[in-house]
């Protein structure tokens, strides 16, 4: 028995081995874990879905593998075995309810189909949808108990070719240029170390936001002394709740409550139909510094969440990121990003806007400084700003706005919001 790699997801059809737990003469269990493998930014393991001894291992840590690639042998049967993909990891559709197909006689040898799930089709439409490499599952089926005959087949194509008939509007992209290989070791000594995978899909995904989107970024300095005093106040109170009570969560309150005055900036733009779509819903990105390269797990529906419980959700999604955990579908559907190297250092940086969103917050290190409040010197924490924002879709006079009003609600927090 072959165990092979399934279709793990919308979009993704290969991935890299990370670990193969199994070696030849292991017994495997069914649904037991036999390799771990990444797929852009994820990793997950790959179970099988039947038990046995293992009799050949087809694949190594490092190894570039495709959907239908075998992974294993098995020994303990005749049938080839496909592992199933992990649904909360790759986010793959989940089965349709089963329902019996309407026996009919078996035509030209085939035998009369055993109960699958539903699409409802005879024997013979299946073969049409095999040889047209049609998948049923998509087929509206006009007869009774949504049985599908010829004509939704006809009906499936013809909607087909008018969708391609269609004018489509692309983003224009410069193309890459040509890479050059230099041989820097004419020079003096050097050493070479591969691109990981994740590397490699940052890499792709900042060429392809920076080139497709026009930046522009709008830079401001905030007073944070208010939102430190605070976070002193109720560090304790939150900490015997369970939660580590930073600055972030506090400015991801702040940062809700602006999107709401300026939809725009929690929109995206639809490059083929032409239309800014605005999101009802406030799914923040947070960019994690890890070992392996930065990734951003989203906290969703932010603005209905209380600091304490952004605050816990913070630390956890940065845990699982850190330690490559983090699934695909909870790096998907974010509407607005911030990226925050105050712990780091520095100051002012201009992000990269992470498509589809139109816009993304960086944050830098906050420091004491002198500022001139009512006639008089003071000395506050100052805290650099910058905003990135897509200029085809954003105006400067809306990004000023945008800024002006998000400094002001950092900078007159309301304690109602922190306490517990």
């Amino acid at each position: 028995m072959d165990v092979k790699l399934p279709k793990l997801g919308e979009g993704a059809d290969s991935g890299v081995v990370v670990n193969v737990f199994v070696k030849e003469g292991d017994p495997v269990a069914k649904d037991q874990a036999i390799l771990e493998l990444e797929n852009e930014k994820a990793v997950a393991s790959i179970p099988s879905t039947a038990a046995g001894v293992v009799t050949k291992i087809y694949v190594k840590a490092g190894d570039k593998i495709s959907v239908g690639q075998r992974l294993i042998s098995l020994s303990g049967g005749d049938q080839p075995v496909v592992a199933a993909a992990p649904a909360a990891k790759w986010a793959a559709p989940e089965p349709e309810p089963e329902t019996p197909v309407e026996e009919s006689a078996a035509e030209d040898g085939e035998e009369i189909p055993k109960p699958v799930a539903a699409p409802v089709a005879s024997p013979s439409i299946r073969r049409l949808a095999r040889e047209l490499g049609i998948d049923l599952s998509k087929v509206r089926g006009s007869e009774a108990g949504g049985r599908i005959v010829t004509g939704d087949i006809r009906a499936y194509i013809a909607r087909l070719q008018k969708a391609t008939d269609k004018p489509k509007v692309a983003a224009v992209v410069p193309a890459k240029p040509a890479a050059e290989s230099i041989d820097f070791s004419k020079w003096g000594p050097v050493t070479k170390k591969p691109l990981t995978q994740l590397r490699q899909v940052i890499a792709r995904r900042m060429w392809e936001n920076w080139n497709a989107i026009p930046h522009v970024t709008q830079f401001d300095d905030a007073d944070f002394t208010r939102l430190n005093e605070l976070r002193k106040k109720y560090a304790l109170a939150y900490e015997k709740k369970g939660a580590k009570l930073t600055l972030t969560p506090l400015v991801l309150k702040a940062l809700v409550g602006t999107l709401k005055k300026h939809p725009i900036f929690n929109s995206s733009l639809d490059e083929i139909a032409q239309e800014v779509v605005f999101k009802e819903y406030f799914h923040i990105g947070i960019a994690v510094d890890t070992e392996q390269g930065l990734i951003v797990p989203v906290i969703r529906d932010a603005d209905r969440k209380s600091v304490l419980e952004l605050a816990k959700e913070l630390e956890q999604l940065a845990q699982k990121a850190r330690d490559r955990k983090v699934t695909a579908e909870e790096m998907k559907g974010g509407t607005f990003t911030i990226t925050n190297q105050g712990a780091i250092g520095s100051a002012h940086f201009t992000p990269i806007i992470n498509k589809p969103e139109v816009a993304i917050l960086g944050l830098g290190r906050g420091a004491m400084k002198p500022v001139a409040r009512d006639g008089k010197v003071e000395v506050r924490m100052m805290t650099p700003l910058g905003l990135s924002y897509d200029h085809r879709v954003i105006d400067g006079g809306a990004a000023a706005r945008f800024m002006v009003d998000l400094v002001k609600a950092m900078e007159d927090f309301g304690e109602e919001a922190i306490k517990l």
